[in-house]
């Protein structure tokens, strides 16, 4: 038996030619004869583009584990190929044969960090003056590794990553061919307690700052709703003028006329570089317009012949009568106001050259909508396929496909909000890629993957450069990622559920359906810099139920009935009287709303009108301890029955009267055990009082 190492025990369980993805589903290029597929031979690279299906948001370099610089030796080499063998394939016969039992990891990229901590380990022991080799190493010199990370400052979760790696090496010893420390390390200890890492239940995520947040959110719904028509209308300009080229000029003085002949053409200029310098003829445009390719614009040359330079006074003769636009692929564009309080298009000229930008800017409003508003995770948006926004339970939502600790990828509907809706619409329309919304926007780099994280950053400051012409707040640049949005939706339906956002767009009932997508409780989790934030929201909802409730009374519409509610009506009356004394419009009635002392807690069956600074006849505050600065109704004390400040609704009379009957049905059935009856018999007299308060027959 001829070994390649003299350090080898046995020879390797895998053959050099066996490919090392099995057991997988290949891609179909793949599955071709003689297509390249990684093999446990490959001593310097395993390429798995091509070969396994690549998360849309993953670059190819994320599909690439190198065997590089520590790993380059023979030894390091052969010990971790047999060890990403053995993690990878943890069904492998022969691996199951020698009884080693590893969780397998499903994605390329774990594999590239496992080959990183083997780097990094070689790299700490050669510096430390431990052997070439880990056969020469013991139990103490693996745990002093850890100490040594730890005391470096590494991060907890990084240790536990590395002393993963060290317990499943020691796990996977049997299957290897080459000398490794025996045994575990930490017997009996989790990677989680050795790295010192506690179990916290907080989420480490943080939510992205409301001072960033609302400005975001706004310029991007500006940037879907207002401004993408004119971009998407200056798209289809442009592709129609060069589809349509002629590729000689022989002809274009007779062209040039006639053009100029028609008044509603006009001669297209840049956008001037700075308020200081004189805006210039766009010459490649002008070109396309006429209907020649735009690399012909030489034939208006300055230094050219004298045709030439004719052609181009003609040109410049126009242009000294005032007859120029830089709008011309579009028109006139949405007019918006300034920052310096004037008013005009939001852009300054969209010719060929921003359109490009525009183009990107377009899909990054789209991103930052959809991540933001529908608690995706950055890894779903980037598999959003076209036309993905289906019906999903009679509701509108995205299909598309979750990644994150699902091998086999399983299909997913998020539900969404209209503006969702729009926002894809408008990435589809940008997106050049056969199946993706979300790519890149040049026609020459649809392999690419784009980066979540910096679309957003390049959208902020797309917004911030030019706000002075749209009228946009400044979005402060923070650090923003996309999984930051996620617990910021869930912390916002958690603790806002049932009002629309204030994002200047309405949002429908989007905080409902995103609660009902799928998120932990730690998302949910409030964050002390959105409590004024929220405070200011749950104010501004109570006051438009209140407005709502005035509304109807003025109207002549019941409102409620009992002690409570005709508190409520004089109230009402009082505002209405004071209008119209002053010959007030609905404005003063706001004010007067917002300042009059109105207490009703709404969304119960009892809804209390009481004023706890001035506790009369508020039976919950009988011999009850009233905590420092409390306002509202003690919920467990609430009795409608008894209580003065009760105020009850038209629509909750078929509730009661619903209740009454069903204990009217338990009192009656013999089979009710006596302490049910007796429970039900209480409930039914309160009922009845309820009902009797309200005017209803019983």
């Amino acid at each position: 038996m001829i070994l390649p190492l003299p350090e080898q025990r046995r020879p390797s369980l895998f053959l050099d030619d066996e490919p090392v993805a099995q057991g997988r589903s290949l891609l179909p290029e793949a599955r071709e004869p003689g297509a390249y597929v990684p093999r446990f031979g490959d001593r310097n690279v395993w390429n798995f583009n091509g070969i396994l299906k690549r998360p849309a948001n993953c670059t190819a370099a994320s599909w690439m584990v190198h065997f590089s610089f520590e790993l380059e030796d023979p030894y390091w080499n052969l010990l971790a190929r047999e060890f990403l063998m053995v993690t990878f394939n943890p069904r492998h016969p022969e691996v199951l044969k020698i009884g080693v039992v590893l969780e397998g990891y499903g994605d390329p990229r774990t594999l590239i960090q496992i080959a990183s901590r083997l780097r990094t380990a070689a790299k700490w022991g050669r510096k430390n003056g431990l052997p070439a080799h880990p056969d020469a190493w013991t139990m103490q010199d693996l745990r002093q590794r850890i100490i040594d990370m730890a005391a470096a400052g590494t991060a907890p979760n990084t240790v536990r990553g590395h002393v993963t790696a060290l317990k499943n090496l020691a796990a996977a010893a049997p299957a290897l061919s080459l000398h490794w420390p025996v045994g575990d390390p930490w017997p009996g200890q989790s990677a989680r307690s050795v790295a010192q890492l506690g179990a916290s239940k907080d989420l480490a995520t943080p939510a992205v700052p409301p001072t960033t947040w609302f400005p975001l959110i706004r310029a991007a719904w500006a940037y879907i709703h207002d401004f993408a028509p004119d971009v998407l209308r200056a798209d289809r300009r442009h592709g129609e003028l060069l589809a349509a080229a002629n590729p000689s000029v022989l002809d274009i003085d007779d062209r040039l006329e006639e053009w100029l002949a028609d008044p509603r053409n006009k001669i297209p200029l840049h956008t001037a570089p700075s308020k200081d310098q004189a805006p210039h003829v766009n010459w490649s445009l002008l070109t396309l317009l006429l209907g020649y390719e735009r690399d012909l614009y030489p034939a208006f040359s300055e230094s050219g012949c004298q045709i030439k330079r004719q052609r181009r006074a003609r040109v410049l003769e126009e242009v000294a009568k005032g007859r120029t636009t830089t709008q011309a692929l579009t028109g006139e564009l949405v007019q918006t106001s300034r920052p310096d309080g004037t008013t005009g298009p939001w852009h300054p000229g969209i010719g060929p050259r921003p359109l490009n930008d525009l183009k990107t800017a377009l899909r990054n409003a789209a991103f930052t909508l959809v991540v933001g508003l529908s608690m995706m995770r950055d890894s779903e948006i980037h598999e959003i396929l076209r036309a993905s926004v289906v019906e999903h339970y009679s509701t509108p939502a995205i299909s598309s496909t979750k990644i994150k600790g699902t091998p086999n990828r399983p299909g997913k509907h998020w539900w969404i909000a209209e503006p969702l809706v729009e926002a894809l619409t408008v990435a589809e329309a940008v997106s050049l890629h056969p199946e993706r919304v979300f790519s890149p926007v040049g026609a020459d780099n649809q392999d690419g993957t784009i980066v979540g994280a910096r679309m957003l950053a390049s959208f902020v400051k797309f917004v911030n450069t030019y706000r002075a012409w749209t009228g946009l707040d400044e979005i402060p640049t923070t650090y923003i990622r996309p999984h930051m949005f996620r617990k910021t939706m869930a912390m916002l339906t958690d603790q806002f559920p049932n009002s629309e956002i204030a994002t200047g767009i309405q949002l429908k009932h989007l905080a409902k359906r995103a609660l009902a997508n799928a998120t932990t409780r730690s998302y949910a989790a409030s964050d002390d810099n959105w409590a004024t934030y929220l405070e200011d929201a749950l104010d501004n909802v109570k006051f438009r139920k209140i407005k709502d409730l005035y509304e109807r009374h003025t109207a002549g519409e019941e409102i409620g009935f009992g002690p409570g509610a005709d508190r409520v009506k004089d109230a009402f009356d009082q505002i209405d009287a004071t209008v119209k004394a002053r010959n007030g419009d609905a404005r003063t009635a706001d004010t007067l709303l917002r300042t009059t002392r109105i207490h009703i807690r709404f969304g119960m069956l009892n809804n209390c009108t009481a004023d706890h600074t001035n506790p009369v006849g508020a039976v919950c505050l009988e011999n009850a301890i009233v905590p420092e600065g409390h306002t509202g109704p003690l919920d467990e004390r609430c009795r409608p029955d008894r209580c003065a400040n009760s105020m009850i609704g038209p629509e909750h009379l078929p509730i009661y009267d619903s209740h009454q009957r069903k204990q009217l049905q338990l009192i009656n059935n013999p089979a009710t055990p006596a302490c049910r009856r007796d429970l039900a018999e209480r409930e039914l007299d309160i009922t009845r009082n309820v009902l009797k308060m309200a005017g209803e027959p019983q």
